[in-house]
């Protein structure tokens, strides 16, 4: 059996390198080069995601958290364990009661993973982590464990484990007509944001649809002393503060598109990070501590009018011999993969 994957993001590449794996012959198409796109673009961390736990998508956190290990154990030398501060404020955000809650039913979903259970810090102990941040009204915060990596190294480092075994990688090759593809015995449409232009071009109505969610990030050139998760001022929204290559990365925002070309971080996002930022932080960050600005745009599955509600779990639509996928996120994406290559050779 011959099958072509078409995508080499991390979900393509992780589909391709679990078929490669099955002694399946099996060809990744990239219509630039492997993770060029959304997947180059994300906060850095393989995180179970704590906010999604207000929407109840308990199942794909769960699986989230257990992934993280996974990918801990395949290339430790591309990621790593990370503590991450929850502060709480009195009056402001979420309660205590709530917080705590949450990080209960994150250690709870995360046992048997390897990583340390949350500890709780008193106002000293945040400040001595992290003295920039703000002690107005500050009752401690909760420390707890999720882990870091280089996405586009270790996206890259999955693309290198198919290659070696056998699998064929074509770059700079666009696939715009699954049609080409005929001479394959199976068809995998892994393009993420661009998946519904593919799926345009075989017969029928997609069985599911996505939103396009950009969502930017700034660097900053400054040290981070404590990676944080934190609310963004007036809003129910979460952002990150997080160490990255010596310097502090922020983010993300939830910018919906109409579309799946990425136009980059616009200024009304770089604005709201940075006050973000500076409600928290001191010294205040301005435009020319920003040293990079990068975006990504996220293909979620159509599934709230808030795209923070939006879930991040995946979807799969079988056409004759295309399997076309939608959805998902950085984290499980080694999942996903397997699932799909399970898929495409039923």
């Amino acid at each position: 059996m011959r099958v072509a994957v078409v995508g080499a993001g991390i979900v393509g590449a992780c589909t391709a390198w679990a078929l490669a794996r099955r002694g399946v012959a099996c060809t990744l198409y990239e219509r630039r080069q492997p993770m060029g796109e959304t997947s180059r673009a994300s906060s850095k961390l393989l995180h179970g995601g704590l906010r999604y736990l207000e929407t109840g998508q308990f199942r794909l956190v769960g699986k989230a958290l257990h992934a993280r290990s996974d990918w801990l154990e395949l290339a430790p030398h591309l990621c790593h364990r990370l503590e991450m501060l929850l502060p709480m404020y009195r009056e402001k955000g979420r309660s205590q009661l709530t917080i705590a809650a949450g990080i209960r039913i994150y250690d709870v979903l995360a046992m048997g993973s390897g990583f340390p259970r949350a500890r709780m810090l008193n106002p000293a102990d945040v400040l001595a982590l992290q003295p920039g941040l703000s002690a107005g009204g500050l009752v401690g915060a909760w420390a707890f464990f999720d882990a870091q990596m280089d996405d586009y190294a270790l996206g890259n480092w999955v693309v290198d484990q198919f290659c070696d075994l056998g699998g064929e990688l074509v770059t700079d090759h666009e696939v715009r007509d699954l049609a080409e593809l005929d001479g394959y015995d199976r068809i995998v449409n892994a393009t993420g944001p661009w998946a519904m232009q593919l799926r345009e071009t075989v017969p029928g109505k997609p069985s599911h649809h996505l939103d396009w969610v950009r969502g930017s990030h700034i660097v900053l050139d400054r040290p981070c002393p404590a990676a944080m998760l934190l609310e963004v001022p007036g809003s129910s929204r979460i952002f990150f503060v997080l160490p990255h290559q010596g310097r502090t990365l922020v983010g993300t925002t939830e910018v919906r598109q109409t579309g799946p070309n990425n136009p980059g971080p616009s200024e009304n996002e770089i604005r709201y990070l940075l006050d973000a930022h500076n409600f928290y932080l001191a010294p205040a960050a301005t435009h020319y501590d920003v040293v990079e600005v990068f975006s990504g745009v996220r293909p979620l599955l159509r599934s709230a009018d808030n795209p923070s509600e939006a879930t991040r779990e995946w979807a799969f639509e079988r056409t004759a011999k295309v399997l076309h996928i939608y959805g998902g996120k950085w984290t499980t994406a080694k999942l996903q993969g397997d699932d799909a290559a399970q898929r495409i050779l039923q």
